[in-house]
């Protein structure tokens, strides 16, 4: 049986790596290969794709996404795309938005470009919630107009809408996830779970902007790329699927519950300025991909926060070597939702 033949962008990453290692291992398809093309930059880590790295079924590509020679002779090796590389964090963009542009922005023209001269038959582009922007109540269907409010939503909305405009231009088949904020081991510690869980262990103060009462929905890893994969095998070409976790915390509320985890005290949070159009609430209404696909978040957030409390405690052997950009070796591009 032929297998199909799946290039992973930022596969190195957070997300991407779970993914891969999903796919490749004993429970995953065993009708599929793998490719990653990781630019290794500062937020991932060679050491996530540890557990595959002898698979006969994968192989690693160190590039650029923005390399159209590199890009367009991987992709007429490939079957199907799954779209993780991005620039990720809401802060670096606020400090400096031009590489979220041309990665987020220029990569997937380049990618999508080489993807339509390739004959590629499915593009999965994996995007984020907070290209809806702030809501105070609700929750944002697909058909929501995007209204992002920082330069890596902006630069991720504008890709979500590259992409989908391939589809109806060109008739490539496009498929688009947006999925609520991801937790789970192996995150690098700039995002506000590991960043928290890290310092606390190492007896430091952690910062919470503002009141600390921005809400957000946080969805595990294990269901986020579960969801993917559904997207990948059963989703339909031109469509968005919102994918979601079911548990809005306020980041008051998540930082006690972090502090109580990792045995700290209520004096180790530190109120600090909040940070520039800083959004108060995301949801996203993930029904679609409930009553099309047969989504639903499985982990328990209480059991899921737990294990990736537990795993960083178990773990400073791979977290302290991705607490410095920079400072890890190889590590590489990865998508998923900024601190809060």
């Amino acid at each position: 049986m032929s297998k199909t033949r799946i290039l992973v962008t930022g596969g190195a990453g957070f997300i991407g790596s779970h993914y891969v290692r999903t796919l490749l291992g004993p429970l995953g398809p065993q009708d599929v290969t793998v490719t990653v093309l990781d630019a290794f930059t500062y937020a991932a880590n060679a050491a996530n794709l540890d557990p595959v790295k002898d698979s006969d079924r994968y192989r690693l590509v160190v590039g650029d996404i923005c390399d159209s020679d590199l890009v367009d002779r991987l992709m007429a090796e490939h079957d199907q795309v799954v779209h993780f590389a991005a620039e990720s964090h809401v802060d670096r963009s606020l400090a400096s938005a031009t590489e979220f542009v041309r990665s987020n922005v220029v990569g997937t023209q380049t990618l999508l470009d080489a993807a339509l001269r390739q004959g590629i038959d499915r593009f999965v582009h994996v995007s984020t919630d907070e290209v809806y922007g702030s809501i105070p109540e609700g929750s944002c269907s697909e058909e929501q107009p995007v209204n992002p409010n920082s330069p890596y939503a902006a630069s991720k909305a504008s890709s979500d809408l590259i992409a989908l405009a391939c589809h109806r231009s060109h008739g490539l088949d496009v498929r688009v996830t947006r999925c609520s904020n991801n937790y789970g081991p192996y995150q690098f510690p700039e995002k506000i779970i590991p960043l928290f869980v890290t310092r606390l262990f190492a007896g430091r103060k952690v910062p919470l902007y503002g009141d600390g009462l921005n809400v957000r929905d946080w969805l595990h890893v294990d269901d986020h790329i579960r969801a993917v994969e559904l997207v990948r095998t059963r989703g339909r070409a031109g469509e968005i699927y919102n994918i979601g976790g079911g548990t809005e915390l306020d980041n008051r509320g998540l930082t006690a519950l972090l502090v109580e985890a990792c045995g700290a005290g209520p004096d180790s949070v530190e109120y600090v300025t909040d940070r520039k159009g800083h959004d108060r609430r995301y949801s996203v209404d993930w029904r679609k991909a409930h009553v099309e696909l047969g989504y639903k978040p499985q982990k328990d957030f209480a059991e899921g926060l737990a294990e990736t409390v537990a795993w960083y405690r178990d773990n400073p052997h791979v977290w302290d070597r991705t607490a410095q950009p920079g400072q890890a070796g190889p590590s590489g591009g990865t998508t998923g939702n900024a601190p809060c």
